[in-house]
């Protein structure tokens, strides 16, 4: 049986986004939706929320699964309270679900903060599938028809491109994978079987390991519109340049044991921040 999509709401407009991708991504996929909101009080140091502040947390619940079973979608919903920290609550969902989905913003986060503190720290330490929804309208509601997969040094590991096939599968849509590549600043050597200097040589190169990774990692059952592509530049900015195309972007992300620090790479912070559309964070199976 599909496990469920598990959407953080807190009634923001950043939570109701999320909530709308998610209701068509659960119907994609036939899985139910089950919305999570976390109510936690610490002004007294104190988890429990009281009495006025469930009534509160119960109401945004109900209003997020009434506005969710008002797309008139197949899906199944289901919501909860959680008298928790909204980190912890949605840590607690990633063993039992397909993904957590929430917003880039919630009514905790500073104007001046691009990606708020709750979907940064769950994406940097989920052991599930992270989606922030995040983007312009267009890359929101799928109008690329193209999903694109950063492929790092790391190679495109088997669970993160069986999510990224399974993605444009549901879709019916293109998948792109795509390598950023960096000539060193000295030149000084290359690959002595390739010709053309030593910026092609390492676009070459960059080439070959784009798809010696995907041939391994590719999943038997494939999307015939598989595109592999290299681009000369920073990780981030080439994935930043290829997220203005793309309705979803995803990207690995190595886990450790436990779940201290931000385990997310450089690149992975960067289109948390910046995207121009959705980004999935996907663990590798380390």
């Amino acid at each position: 049986m599909q496990r469920p999509l598990v959407v953080g709401v807190d009634g923001s407009a950043g939570s109701l986004r999320a909530l709308d991708w998610a209701v068509a991504e659960a119907a994609r996929h036939g899985a139910a939706l089950r919305l999570v909101h976390a109510a936690f009080h610490d002004r007294h140091g104190s988890a429990d929320p009281g009495h006025a502040g469930l009534d509160a947390a119960q109401y945004i619940v109900d209003a997020a699964v009434e506005r969710a079973r008002r797309a008139c979608r197949p899906v199944q919903v289901e919501g909860v309270v959680i008298a928790a920290d909204p980190v912890d609550a949605l840590l607690d969902e990633d063993r039992r679900t397909r993904a957590l989905v929430t917003g880039s913003r919630g009514h905790g986060t500073l104007a001046g903060l691009l990606l708020g503190s709750v979907s940064l720290t769950v994406s940097a330490r989920a052991h599930c599938p992270v989606i922030v929804v995040r983007g312009t309208e267009r890359s929101v509601h799928g109008t690329f028809h193209r999903i694109t997969l950063g492929v790092g040094d790391a190679s495109a590991d088997a669970a993160v491109m069986r999510f990224a096939v399974e993605e444009a599968e549901a879709r019916g849509c293109e998948l792109h994978a795509v390598r950023a590549w960096r000539a060193p600043a000295h030149h000084a050597q290359y690959h002595p079987l390739l010709t053309g200097g030593p910026h092609v040589a390492h676009e070459e190169l960059a080439s070959e390991a784009l798809t010696a990774a995907v041939g391994v990692s590719l999943p038997e059952r494939s999307p015939a519109t598989l595109h592999r592509e290299v681009a000369e530049g920073p990780v981030g900015k080439v994935l930043l340049g290829a997220s203005a195309a793309s309705d979803l972007l995803v990207v690995g992300a190595t886990r450790t044991g436990d779940r201290t620090g931000l385990q997310l790479g450089r690149a992975g912070h960067t289109v948390l921040h910046h995207a121009s559309c959705p980004v999935a964070v996907v663990p590798r199976s380390v």
